[in-house]
């Protein structure tokens, strides 16, 4: 299935399930600066979109009917190919995208080619490999993360000055994959899981059996056993980066 299949798939009611975190969007924002035109590449609904963003580049035409009225025009294409000149605007961003790409150092590349300032939203996918629902009960994913860039490879790719951590607080608002890492009845959501393109990409037999297994430990508290340390923090750092290159001279 190729990105635009999946996320044309997975799109039904995505906007309302990826909910903009403002947490994140400060975080985001600042990393921006004071770029006065930015071009978010793979925006999907535009839920980290901020002001200042003249054009969103999004390949699913089922994202694009969800982005909100008074957001900035798309246009359908693919990061390895934007329809752009060079140097079209002061920056680009690109949140939680490049690991879906066909050829996401050919993406980086363009990303470069479009803009000075660039900032990519990715992760470090030892750390999502670590995270109990992969590790206790779809441990499938696993062979799916292994196969994407990391954010050590991203950030050499875009020459990045600045590597920040985004930490996930337990009461995230974004249903990014790990967002419910303190709220694992969420994932007996079905809802829930539609928003997670890590889910959609793995068999859908491992993640039947391996919610099945999670709903049993909840039943029996076996959950809350195991995970009595992660219950007590406030926030996790599930290797969410924001990787920034702002195009000086170092």
């Amino acid at each position: 299935m190729s990105r635009t299949e999946l996320y044309d798939d997975i799109g039904a009611g995505y906007a309302l399930g990826r909910r903009t975190d403002p947490r994140w969007m400060v975080a985001i924002e600042r990393a921006l600066g004071d770029a006065a035109s930015i071009i978010d590449v793979g925006a999907g609904t535009g839920s980290y979109e901020p002001a200042g963003t003249v054009l969103a580049v999004e390949p699913s035409t089922a994202m694009i009917r969800q982005r909100p009225p008074g957001a900035a025009p798309a246009v359908r294409a693919v990061a390895e190919a934007l329809p752009l000149r060079d140097n079209r605007a002061d920056a680009v961003l690109a949140v939680l995208t490049v690991h879906h790409w066909t050829d996401w150092r050919g993406g980086l590349a363009e990303m470069r080619r479009i803009a000075p300032h660039r900032v990519v939203l990715c992760y470090d996918t030892s750390r999502h490999l670590d995270f109990w629902f992969v590790r206790d009960y779809v441990p499938e994913i696993a062979d799916l993360e292994r196969g994407r860039p990391s954010v050590d490879d991203i950030a050499h790719e875009m020459g990045a000055d600045i590597v920040e951590t985004l930490p996930v607080p337990w009461d995230f608002t974004d249903g990014v994959f790990p967002a419910h890492w303190r709220r694992p009845a969420a994932y007996l959501d079905p809802h829930v899981r539609q928003a997670c393109s890590a889910l959609a990409q793995t068999d859908p037999v491992a993640v039947t059996r391996g919610i099945d297994r999670l709903r049993d430990d909840l039943a029996t508290g076996r959950w809350h056993e195991r995970q009595r340390d992660l219950l007590a923090l406030d926030e996790w750092d599930a290797g969410f980066r924001l990787v920034i290159s702002t195009g000086e001279t170092r």
